[in-house]
C-alpha cells in the first residue's frame, strides 16, 4: 500500500469500532449494498462532511462488512461529492479520478441523488483493485436488511438551477 494510503488507513483505525464512527457522526444506512459482481457493505455517511471538497483524512463514507452475529467489520473508506454541493468538476483523491457522475444507488439512495465517490478498500483486500467500488470477496449473505443492487446509470455533470429573484 502506498505510503500516503497507509497513513490515511492509520489515522481512520479508531473506526474498527462502528460506535466510535456514531459518536463521531456517521450514520448507518442500514442496508448492506451488494452487486451481481461483488459487494460494497453497510455504509456510514457522516453528513456533516459533505461539501464540494474533500479532505483524504475526512471520508464522508465508511463501508462495513457484517460478519457473524450482527458485528461489523471496517473494510473500506469512501469520498463522495453530490453534484448539488456545486462541485465545478470531476474531483481527484490520490491521484485517481472519482467515479461518476451517477445516479444514486437505489433503494437506499435515491436515483436523483448524483454524485460522484472514490472507494478505497484500506482494511480488506480487493481482487478487483484497491480504488473498484465493488469487491468480490465482500458479501451480504445472513445479513437482514441485504439489498441486491444493479450499477447507477451515468449521468451529465450539471448543477441544480439556481433560483429566479
Amino acid at each position: 500500500m502506498p505510503p500516503e494510503l497507509a497513513a490515511v488507513r492509520d489515522a481512520l483505525a479508531k473506526y474498527q469500532d462502528p460506535r466510535v464512527a456514531i459518536r463521531e457522526g456517521y450514520l448507518s444506512t442500514l442496508g448492506c449494498v451488494e452487486y451481481p459482481v461483488g459487494g460494497m457493505g453497510v455504509h456510514f455517511l457522516n453528513p456533516a462532511l459533505i461539501g464540494p471538497t474533500v479532505d483524504p483524512m475526512r471520508p464522508q463514507i465508511l463501508v462495513y462488512e457484517p460478519g457473524p452475529r450482527g458485528t461489523l467489520r471496517l473494510v473500506a473508506a469512501e469520498w463522495f461529492v453530490p453534484l448539488a454541493t456545486g462541485v465545478a468538476e470531476r474531483p481527484t483523491l490520490f491521484g485517481r479520478p472519482f467515479d461518476g457522475p451517477m445516479a444514486g444507488h437505489e433503494p437506499l439512495m435515491p436515483a436523483a441523488l448524483h454524485h460522484y465517490d472514490l472507494h478505497v478498500w484500506l482494511w480488506k483486500e480487493n481482487p478487483a483493485g484497491l480504488f473498484n467500488a465493488t469487491n468480490p470477496g465482500v458479501g451480504c449473505a445472513g445479513h437482514p436488511y441485504a439489498e441486491m443492487e444493479q450499477p447507477p446509470a451515468t449521468v451529465a455533470h450539471t448543477h441544480p438551477a439556481t433560483p429566479s429573484q
